[in-house]
């Protein structure tokens, strides 16, 4: 992409703070991207490139912190649809801002341990949350019943027939295979069940085979972030509440709310994984 002289002149240079989600794609070469979508608090751009994360959301403080964001401290630029940007050398250029990543965070904190007991204390309470975009799609009582099992066979079927399942931006199947993906991992690593990890590892690889020509170009994004243990803050909230590092109710309120239903799709997986995990570990 050529950028004119007079447009460089003009940029304002500002710095952000970054996953480290999307480290290799903004410490890559320069890449060109185009903007996917635009919103008040937050701009998606879909870079060419086969590395994962292929979309990066450029977000204000308001925004969910998605795990591929980068966080602006500074009002977004006017944008629109299709136009284009560049991103590479820890820089990217987006309209008239460019903006250079000088901070990091950790989308995949580890948990600690966690031992069985809490494990079924929590599962004895987490129900199925309202208002998920599947509730009682057979897929998903397949998802939940296999992985509760160990059954590698089951669980894949059910993840073929979800992944891309649902409208929006996120289809509700993904979501709901997102937050499993991330609840297996940090609970099966903080539980000492390699089963959990094991059933995690596969999984990863069903849903990020082919999932860019399957589902939307940022949930696909999402789903590979999930397959390494990578969220946004809410699930991670969950998860530590899970694990007894914090209040569980108001990190699930907080959840909740994300999203028309991709907070609870996202809590149902969260809720699979807790069950599994429990199951997988020997608990009753």
């Amino acid at each position: 992409m050529t950028v004119s002289t007079h447009a460089r002149r003009t940029r304002a240079h500002v710095t952000g703070a970054a996953s480290t989600a999307v480290r290799p794609v903004l410490e890559g070469q320069r890449r060109p991207a185009r903007v996917l979508a635009t919103f008040a608090e937050g701009v998606y751009l879909e870079v060419r490139t086969d590395v994962e994360p292929a979309v990066i959301a450029v977000i204000t403080g308001e925004a969910t912190r998605l795990p591929n964001s980068v966080l602006l401290a500074t009002p977004l630029p006017h944008v629109t649809v299709g136009d284009e940007a560049s991103v590479g050398d820890r820089v990217i250029d987006l309209g008239p801002l460019s903006l250079g990543v000088r901070r990091w965070w950790d989308p995949s904190p580890p948990l600690g341990r966690v031992d069985r007991d809490r494990l079924a204390q929590v599962a004895a309470v987490l129900g199925d949350p309202p208002g998920a975009g599947l509730a009682g799609d057979g897929a998903v009582e397949l998802l939940a019943d296999s992985c509760a099992k160990g059954w590698l066979l089951g669980v894949v079927t059910a993840a073929e027939r979800l992944v891309g399942l649902g409208p929006g931006l996120t289809p509700s199947g993904d979501d709901v295979l997102a937050g499993l993906l991330v609840a297996l991992r940090h609970l099966g690593a903080a539980a000492g069940t390699r089963r959990a990890v094991w059933l995690a590892d596969w999984l990863a690889a069903t849903v990020t085979y082919d999932a860019r020509t399957r589902t939307t170009p940022i949930s696909a994004t999402l789903l590979h972030c999930a397959a390494k243990g990578e969220a946004s803050p809410e699930v991670i909230a969950v998860l530590r509440g899970v694990a007894g590092r914090q209040a569980l109710e108001p990190a699930l309120r907080r959840l909740h709310r994300l999203g028309h239903t991709s907070g609870a799709d996202l809590a149902q997986g969260v809720t699979i994984g807790v069950r599994a995990v429990l199951s997988l570990s020997g608990g009753r």
